[in-house]
This record gives structure tokens, sequence and C-alpha cells, in this order.
């Protein structure tokens, strides 16, 4: 008798476990899915040219701009003429930019340019990109932040490299 329960257990075991193999999949397909999140709302353009203040406004920006991009982006940030050492910041920078640049920059990556001091910060693209031969940066994105007159020159200068250039006017 106790054979013949043991078997009942078992095949009662087996059949439960079936059902629930055929029935889970249909389950699972009918699962209400979660709403979606509404996207956060994009941070203000700061109204000061204090570094700390424009942080958070270019890493909103670079972020909403990657599309594509999986890459871990460049992103240079110069700080205000207001703030200390700003001419040994900027050469600093415009070092930085010109090496990693000529270093070379491979498709699937970005480089995003910000500063409350849009014009200088045009400068060092501009100087970053002079010796770059033309086509050679397919694939790579280029961000930058700044006042619009400023947004021609970048792109005037980095275009013929081949970039995928993106503007975004820092009003």
């Amino acid at each position: 008798m106790k054979i013949f329960a043991s078997n009942i257990m078992t095949r009662r075991s087996l059949q439960m476990l079936l059902v629930a193999c055929l029935v889970l999949p249909f389950a699972a397909c009918k699962k209400e899915e979660a709403p979606k999140q509404a996207a956060a709302a994009p941070v203000a353009v700061p109204t000061t040219d204090d570094t700390v203040a424009w942080r958070p406004y270019v890493s909103d920006v670079v972020m909403r701009n990657m599309g594509a991009i999986s890459n871990q982006p460049y992103v240079y940030l110069l700080p205000s003429q207001s703030e200390g050492d700003f001419e040994g910041s900027y050469e600093r920078m415009l070092e930085k930019a010109k090496t990693d640049v000529a270093r070379g920059i491979i498709s699937g990556n970005m480089l995003a340019y910000a500063s409350p001091e849009s014009a200088k910060m045009a400068d060092i693209v501009i100087e970053s990109f002079k010796d770059v031969p033309p086509g050679t940066m397919d694939g790579v994105r280029v961000l930058f932040i700044g006042d619009a007159a400023d947004g021609q020159r970048v792109k005037d200068a980095v275009t013929p490299a081949g970039v995928d250039y993106v503007f975004v006017e820092a009003k």
C-alpha cells in the first residue's frame, strides 16, 4: 500500500510540476508592465559662472546627448575667468584636449566641451582639431555647450574630421 501511495504522490507531483511549467510562461506574459517613469526635467543653465553650479548642468546635457554612445565621454569643463588661476587652467585644459585628440579618438566615443567662457572653450576645441586629418574621426560625437556664435566656429573646425557634431546653446 505504501508503494501505491508513493506512486500516486510522485505522479501527482509530476503533474503539478508540468502544469506549473506550462502555465507560468502565460502568466508572465499577462503580467502588467510597470508604468514608465517620466523623464527627469532638464537641469537649468546656471545663472552664475561658478564651476560647481556648472557641473550638474554639463553632466545632464552630456547624458541627454549620448545617443548610441556607450563609452564614458571625455568631458572638458573650463572654469570661469573669475575663478583663480584661469590662465593656468586654460593652458592645462588646452594641452590635455590637444593630447587626447592627437592620440586618436575611436568611433563610439564622445568629446564634450563646456564653459561659462564659451569663446575660450571654442578656442581650445579649434586648436585641438587643427591638425586632425579629414575623415579620421567617423563615429565620434563632439558636443559643444556654449554660445551660438562659438558653436558655429567649433562646427567649422571639427566637421572636416568627420565627427557627429552636436551643439547645445547654454542660455
